[in-house]
């Protein structure tokens, strides 16, 4: 098989060891809190199975609970309920920018929307990671050459490989001044960062320009994924999105539980701050070994070589840590990595553990 030959075959395993690997921030998915929800929601008769699409049977109180306490919350006019952030960002970018418009991209952009830009009419530029004045530049260039229609800037705020975060006030400066809308990835921000959790770009999220994701299965423990914008996208998105139109329904016991967890991410502002202690013990651990602090809840340890960067997550895995190699397509080529998360599953004295072991191994 070509991908064994090249070192890029992927498998499945399960979880074991000290959880260094996860996106459950907040340490919600296996909460006692969660599984009550769960509970509480079966006794009151909710659904597992939703038993058809949004636009037949599938459509519950539930979803509309949810997507209300969400608009709520986030503060933005409407909220859509999906199956995962991946088919979110998918149905965002493929539906709601039309055949005139610009899909403008950040470079390392997440593969979802990628999916999504590949089934889009509008054609696409990337623009260079974070710069603003690179994505102005495109758009420049377009109006230029007769480009009309709106622009589209897509960018995650806090991005899932480099933890790094996105200039988002210099994005929606730039969207004030070119007309353009703004497609924001608060994937892996949402639970941690911003008031109570509300995300990185949380002051943004009524803005009638401005269209954002919220995953479900990361610190919120969940699973599935939100979609904020103004009422006429949502309207747009329930009337022309294929994927929402033709798929069944997310369960209706999930979004009872991302209910509860809406309500419990609301008020952890306790569990926030005993994570940015961690974060900042990382970062003291880390230093001394050559690794730039990324200063939040995503640590990469840049490898480099594909080959040696699976060698050392092998052997952390054998001292007892879950951490997992990434390696292209999924970063670029050469900058194959160990990517640790940072959660509340672990502790400083696990980090600081981790630390020696990887003063050994590097």
């Amino acid at each position: 098989m070509r991908l064994e030959k090249v070192g890029r075959r992927r498998a499945m395993t399960l979880a074991s060891g000290c959880d260094f690997s996860s996106n459950d921030y907040l340490a919600l998915a296996g909460s006692a809190a969660l599984r009550s929800a769960a509970m509480d929601a079966l006794a009151r008769g909710v659904s597992p199975g939703s038993g058809g699409s949004r636009l037949l049977r599938g459509n519950c109180a539930e979803h509309l609970g949810l997507e209300t306490d969400a608009a709520r919350f986030f503060g933005s006019e409407s909220a859509l309920f999906v199956g995962s952030g991946f088919a979110a960002n998918s149905l965002v970018v493929s539906t709601l920018p039309q055949a005139s418009d610009l899909i403008l991209h950040d470079e390392l952009i997440h593969a979802s929307v990628h999916e999504g830009m590949r089934m889009a009419r509008a054609p696409c530029e990337r623009f260079a990671h974070n710069d603003v004045d690179a994505a102005a530049d495109a758009i420049a260039r377009w109006r230029a050459k007769g480009g009309c229609g709106t622009p589209w800037i897509a960018f995650e705020t806090l991005y899932s490989m480099d933890g790094d975060v996105a200039p988002v006030d210099d994005f929606a400066s730039l969207a004030e001044r070119t007309g353009a809308m703004l497609l924001i990835d608060e994937a892996h921000a949402v639970g941690v960062c911003g008031p109570k959790g509300r995300g990185l770009a949380a002051h943004l999220h009524g803005c009638e320009n401005v269209v954002t994701l919220v995953t479900c299965g990361k610190a919120l423990g969940c699973e599935g994924a939100l979609i904020l914008a103004p009422a006429v996208f949502r309207d747009f998105l329930v009337n022309r999105g294929r994927s929402f139109i033709f798929s069944t329904a997310p369960s209706p016991l999930i979004a009872a539980i991302v209910r509860e967890s809406l309500s419990i991410v609301a008020n952890a502002d306790e569990r926030r701050q005993r994570l940015r202690l961690i974060i900042e013990h990382a970062g003291k651990r880390l230093a001394p070994l050559g690794i730039i602090p990324s200063g939040t809840h995503i640590q990469p340890v840049p490898i480099g070589e594909d080959s040696r960067t699976m060698r050392i997550a092998e052997a952390l895995q054998a001292r007892g840590f879950d951490i997992r190699g990434i390696r292209p397509p999924t970063v670029p080529a050469g900058t194959a990595r160990l990517r640790i998360s940072l959660t509340l599953n672990i502790d400083e004295a696990a980090v600081s553990e981790l630390a020696t072991a990887l003063e050994d191994l590097l």
